[in-house]
């Protein structure tokens, strides 16, 4: 009887081992045939880290990273990760709070003397990192465009594109902002006597062993890096080029998914900061943002569930990147893409998802994609006929969203053809008649030819539908006033 209890209890021992790794096994297999699919219709090119709290569970590179070349993406490729750097500019200034060098509500004036006072003494560092400072967002600016070549030193740039008059009182109002990360990284080198790029490296990147991570200077000959691609009527073409002193503090920064998943995880811990610091990194404020990090409920693929999440996004040219935690079960999902794709959410979205036992929907080819062929080949008329035909008799297999026809749109006016780009977004208000974004996007086309009536028309029907919309306030304030004073 011994002998028979004894195999009982053995079987019993490796049917608990085995089972957790089977089931690990199954949810990788998923998981990737997921990605897959997102990789094979052209949707995702780059590399992918998953993983829960038994540890990584995909890592893998997809597509090319060097076009040219054909040099394959794999996970210790390194891509620009843009607005993901706002979290370790966030940190490095938690630290220097934790270290008695600043407190969050101390004026910005108080560490960037130089700044006008005006607005200086109004605005908090707390108001810089949750985007709720009320200075304009340089990023915003028409004259961006033409700046995004040309190196400037953190004071000139301070000084030109950082210190606009006030759009909304501070602590009032959320307004994603560039600027103020900007300025973030301008304290970051006043107390610490160091370049953004030393300090973060100092703080952050050597202590946490991230070797494949650091500040990216197009110069420098960095082994493994990848190039970042724009689509184009033609298929994808380069990224223009953008000197990376302009998104400094906001979004300089190169990283790997293995390097990402050390970032994750050092957050589980009380390395980086003191947990009561951390706590406020991580808790909510206006629109759901704290500091360096959005925190807000992930809504999973069978539209009912809600999963508690942590993330951030980031797109500079050529890149798209996310990184999102779900640190209650201990879930991270990395993407970071070369070919400038939207919609990683929707793979993240359905990464999480698969995890929690819901199946996830399957992707859908973008509607832009076809346009931008399209376009390619003849007229933007030809090009709307194509969506009007589709629409009607493929709807299911293509994505239709609000976002489709505004990426079309935005490559048309950028490429000088605002009056085919004009067509292209009243398409988008005549399929979306209740997107405040639709009306906007057409109200900058309508300006961009010089008609201020059809510009302010449609830029006032934006802000009735989202009265939030501080860019319809501005642009408004500029189209109306100099009618005001003739």
């Amino acid at each position: 009887m011994r002998g028979l209890k004894s195999s009982v209890m053995g079987a019993l021992v490796a049917l608990v081992l085995v089972a957790p790794l089977a089931e690990a096994a199954s949810k990788k297999q998923e998981v990737e045939r997921y990605v897959s699919k997102f990789h094979q219709m052209g949707l995702f090119n780059g590399t992918v880290l998953v993983a829960n709290e038994g540890g990584i569970l995909l890592k893998k590179g997809y597509g090319s990273a060097n076009f040219e070349w054909k040099v394959p993406n794999t996970p210790d490729t390194k891509f620009r990760i843009g607005s993901i750097s706002k979290s370790f500019t966030a940190t490095v200034i938690l630290q220097l709070a934790a270290e008695g060098k600043l407190q969050l509500d101390d004026p910005i004036s108080k560490h960037l003397p130089d700044y006008r006072k005006d607005t200086g003494e109004r605005v908090t560092i707390t108001h810089l990192l949750n985007h709720t400072s009320g200075i304009p967002s340089f990023t915003s600016s028409a004259s961006y465009r033409e700046d995004h070549r040309t190196p400037y030193s953190v004071e000139a740039f301070v000084k030109k594109s950082c210190s606009g008059d006030l759009e909304f009182e501070p602590g009032s109002k959320f307004a994603y902002n560039n600027s103020g990360y900007y300025l973030l990284g301008a304290i970051i080198e006043k107390l610490t006597g160091q370049t953004y790029a030393q300090a973060v490296q100092a703080r952050i990147l050597g202590p946490l062993g991230m070797k494949d991570s650091g500040y990216d200077v197009t110069a420098t000959v960095l082994p493994k890096r990848a190039s970042g691609y724009e689509p184009a009527p033609t298929g994808f073409v380069n990224a223009s080029y953008v000197d990376m002193g302009l998104p400094y503090a906001a979004g300089a920064l190169y990283s790997t998914v293995e390097d990402l998943y050390r970032w994750d995880q050092a957050f589980y811990g009380d390395t980086l900061m003191p947990a009561e610091l951390k706590q406020k990194m991580l808790t909510p404020g206006l629109d759901h943002y704290g500091f360096g990090w959005a925190i807000l409920p992930m809504k999973m693929h069978d539209g009912k569930t809600l999963i508690p999440g942590v993330f951030h996004s980031g797109g500079i040219n050529g890149f798209a990147t996310l990184l999102v935690r779900v640190p209650e079960h201990k879930e991270t999902v990395i993407l970071l893409d070369n070919m400038s794709h939207g919609g990683l959410q929707e793979i993240a979205g359905g990464v999480v998802s698969i995890l929690h036992g819901i199946t996830p929907r399957q992707p859908r080819a973008p509607i832009s994609r076809v346009m931008m062929e399209a376009l390619g080949k003849g007229s933007a008329a030809e090009a709307i006929a194509t969506y009007r035909t589709l629409k009607k008799t493929k709807e299911a297999q293509y994505d239709f969203g609000e976002s489709q026809l505004n990426t079309v749109g935005y490559h048309l006016l950028r490429g000088g053809r605002a009056a085919d780009a004009i067509e292209v977004f009243k398409l988008n208000v005549e399929m979306f008649p209740a997107g405040a974004n639709c009306y906007d996007s057409l109200g900058e086309a309508y300006a961009a030819t010089g008609d201020k009536d059809q510009a302010i028309t449609n830029y006032r029907k934006s802000l009735e539908l989202d009265p939030k919309n501080e860019n319809a306030v501005k642009v408004l304030k500029e189209l109306e006033e100099p009618a005001a004073k003739r």
